[in-house]
């Protein structure tokens, strides 16, 4: 590969010894081969990039010097709001549902159309999701219920339950009794639902 000599090879390995950056120093490694006369094909098999990567560094090189040795990665992403628009959607937020939502609680999908109606913004339901944790927000889903769960039914269990323990103890003295149950816990899961 033909590389232009914008510093000395000795300059080039000096700078590639006291680099801290690896991918910087791999990047000058492969001027360096080049240099050297190295084919592409094994300078690539000697810094475990591609053929084509290492040609676009030397290129790069060519063309601008050490510094088309930088990392040229694209800019920052800008914030999905403004400050002024996240003070806007936290007060939306605390005020809840509003007849026009239709809902009795918000959920992402209802926070989603409200970024997009009222403040132009469409983002994905996981960027949707992403920005109510920065802003400091959670989701809590109340305890699901079963269809068929009969309250007065468990109330009487809770009544009855002690008679029975002391039933079973004095029907088997001596002997430990056991009682298991089994409830659904959700403290402390984050978010999962774990069976205790």
């Amino acid at each position: 590969m033909d590389v232009h000599l914008h510093l000395s090879l000795e300059e080039l390995v000096r700078r590639e010894r006291v680099e801290k950056d690896a991918a910087q120093s791999k990047r000058l490694r492969i001027v360096i081969l080049a240099i050297g006369g190295w084919t592409a094909p094994a300078i690539a098999m000697s810094v475990g990039l591609s053929r084509r990567v290492c040609q676009r560094w030397v290129y790069r090189f060519n063309e601008f010097g050490l510094a088309g040795l930088d990392d040229r990665r694209g800019a920052e992403p800008k914030p999905t709001l403004t400050p002024e628009q996240q003070v806007q959607v936290c007060e939306r937020l605390e005020a809840g549902a509003t007849l026009a939502d239709e809902v009795c609680s918000l959920r992402g999908v209802d926070v989603q159309r409200i970024l997009a109606e009222e403040f132009g913004v469409l983002r994905s339901l996981a960027a949707v999701y992403h920005l109510l944790h920065r802003l400091g927000y959670s989701y809590l889903t109340p305890r699901p219920r079963h269809r068929r769960s009969n309250p007065a039914a468990q109330e009487q269990f809770k009544r009855e339950l002690p008679a029975r323990l002391q039933a079973l103890r004095t029907e088997h003295v001596g002997k430990s009794v056991r009682v298991y149950f089994q409830d659904e816990s959700r403290f402390g899961q984050h978010g999962t639902t774990t069976n205790v």
